[in-house]
């Protein structure tokens, strides 16, 4: 899609700029008064900090504890004060900030290394190593971040800063030749795309981000063009590993690194080539993946999460607004609009990327916010196995695909299930990363398992990871009374499960309940596993959640529970303190589960 386009792009590519320059006061000047308060204050805040001093003890700590972290923080509060700062001084234009954003800019231009400790090293996969090398820069996903905050910053504070000092603006150019656009032009990185190589969320996040900086920092004709044509290559390699349908492998939450990303890169691209991608916009794969977020909506702050997802995320930002917008779905338009105006924090303080900050002043406010619109009532994603049926009390859904997935954890036929847009049966998410989540040791973090998702397990045997373990035979049906799915999961098993079949039949009884029916054949017990938040109440048929509903079950011996302590910060934005395992040993060959 993207690499034929090559061939076509003008002799001469346009600049980009990221927003309105400084001395724009009245697109400034228009940015709401509550926007502004919060802005200045967040900036007054920075300015009266002290920058965080990062050490190369700091950054040698990531391969000696596996911790990410506190060196994370260190780095990311730096960039954030940085932004704050920047947005006061745009939205204020007073020069009060300036001082400020110059030590910002010099200490970052500073620092030996841009890329995370987590990610320095020069092959997927490969050895991590425990100081940065400044003279062979890795351009990952951090260091393309920081590239596009100094150029979104030079583009936009660019004649304040010269009145301050050339070399400002001269030093950003040099260490973003240096850091990014050299190593980028000059040497193959593994998300840059190759063969059939998988892709994920880095091709399109990074790729966006050199762009960006390419062309708002007026890079010559011979540059601009060169990194145009890589990053074209990238975007197709990201493409080819998205089904036509557009479903994210890696959650809803990644979905804004990765489709929306996508969207970023062709607005860069679309303003050095105006009218030349009009084409990619009107593409119903690229329609698709721009609509997944609403689709995966439940209420408020819930969406169907798996993979390293959350169940919470955070409201949309204008970026989905004007994603829907550019592809011409009026759906995610109004979604993103309404969802956008439930935000506490509509400026964004939390965000590291200044470009979206500042597309987040400058929209205002959107149109008359209405009730978020209702999604597909069902829907199913055969590119990644995912059903979703709702009814006006239950919002259902069910894992298929597989366990070699992006971010993936081992959960082929796990269901997660809402009722009255509250939680029921949940699937947990993942806890902090830290150097064990990316390592060959992933799947001894609980939450990984297929015994923390609601799914069985055969005398203590789990499900396996990798491209092979996937669900077989999937029988999917959507009718006016009844939503259905079927599949048999036993192959997401290894050997030693000692599995013939396992049938799994969920279905959504519009209007009165769902039930899970489990078919076993197989050598082994079987104990299924139900994950949930609220504190059960078991006797022998029943098992009661809170005030929420019930579990008639049909078919099992004693069921046990487990509470499971919370402390994580990363599950405790989705979670409450404790959540609970139900243990529903299969006492025959088959088992029901009817909630109502």
């Amino acid at each position: 899609m993207f690499s034929e386009i090559s061939g076509e792009l003008p002799d001469i590519l346009g600049d980009f700029t990221p927003g309105a320059v400084s001395a724009d006061r009245k697109r400034w000047s228009a940015v709401p008064q509550a926007m502004r308060d919060a802005v200045v204050r967040d900036a007054e805040t920075a300015l009266a900090r002290t920058w965080p001093l990062i050490t190369a003890s700091d950054y040698r700590a990531y391969t000696e504890t596996g911790n990410r972290s506190r060196f994370e923080e260190l780095y990311f509060t730096r960039r954030r004060m940085l932004n704050d700062l920047v947005l006061g001084e745009l939205v204020e234009g007073s020069g009060r900030f300036l001082p400020g954003i110059v030590d910002g800019i010099f200490l970052i231009a500073e620092e030996s290394g841009w890329q995370l400790p987590a990610h320095n090293a020069y092959e997927r996969g490969g050895p991590r190593l425990p100081l940065p090398d400044n003279s062979q820069p890795v351009v990952d996903l951090f260091a393309a971040e920081t590239a596009a905050l100094l150029a979104t910053i030079v583009a936009l504070l660019g004649d304040e800063l010269d009145r301050v000092s050339p070399e400002i603006a001269a030093r950003v150019k040099r260490e973003i030749e240096i850091r990014i656009l050299t190593p980028y032009l000059g040497r193959h990185f593994w998300w840059m795309g190759r063969g059939d190589e998988r892709m994920n969320n880095w091709t399109a996040w990074i790729s966006q981000n050199v762009l960006l900086t390419a062309l708002s920092l007026k890079a010559d004709q011979p540059t601009r063009r060169a990194v145009v044509e890589k990053a074209l290559g990238s975007l197709d390699a990201f493409l080819k590993d998205y089904a036509e349908d557009g479903a994210c492998e890696e959650g809803v939450l990644y979905y804004r690194h990765a489709a929306l990303c996508l969207h970023g890169a062709l607005t860069v691209l679309n303003s050095a080539a105006p009218g030349l991608f009009d084409r990619v916009w009107r593409q119903p794969k690229i329609r698709n993946m721009a609509e997944y977020i609403a689709n995966m909506h439940v209420a408020g702050r819930y969406y169907f999460n798996f993979a390293d997802s959350s169940a919470v995320v955070e409201p949309c930002s204008a970026r989905e607004y004007l994603f829907g917008k550019a592809v011409g779905s009026k759906m995610l338009a109004d979604f993103a609009a309404a969802d956008r105006a439930t935000a506490n924090d509509p400026h964004l303080p939390g965000e590291w990327n200044l470009w979206y900050r500042v597309q987040e002043l400058l929209v205002g406010r959107l149109p008359a916010a209405k009730p978020r619109p209702e999604p597909p009532r069902d829907i199913f994603y055969p590119g990644i196995g995912l059903f979703v049926a709702r009814d006006g009390q239950f919002s259902l859904a069910v894992k298929g695909g597989n366990n070699g997935e992006g971010h993936n954890h081992n959960d082929v036929g796990s269901v997660t299930l809402y009722k009255n847009g509250c939680p029921f049966l949940i699937d947990v998410g993942v806890e902090t990363y830290t150097a064990k989540t990316f390592s060959p040791r992933r799947y001894e973090i609980w939450t990984m398992q297929s015994a923390y998702h609601n799914l069985p397990t055969f005398s203590g045997v789990m499900q396996s990871a990798g491209e092979d373990f996937g669900a077989r035979d999937v029988e999917v049906e959507f009718g006016d009374n009844c939503a259905r799915i079927s599949l048999d999961i036993s192959a997401a098993y290894p050997p030693e499960a000692e599995l013939r079949s396992y049938r799994r039949t969920v279905s959504l009884m519009r209007g009165r309940h769902v039930e899970i029916t489990d078919a076993h054949d197989g050598d082994k017990p079987a104990v299924l596993s139900l994950m949930t938040c609220l504190a059960p109440t078991v006797t022998s048929e029943k098992i009661d959640l809170a005030d929420l509903g019930s579990i008639v079950v049909e078919g099992a011996g004693m069921i046990e529970i487990d509470e499971i302590e919370v402390d994580d910060l990363r599950l405790r934005s989705a979670w409450p303190e404790k959540l609970f395992r139900l243990r529903v040993p299969l006492a025959g060959k088959r088992l029901t589960l009817r909630i109502v």
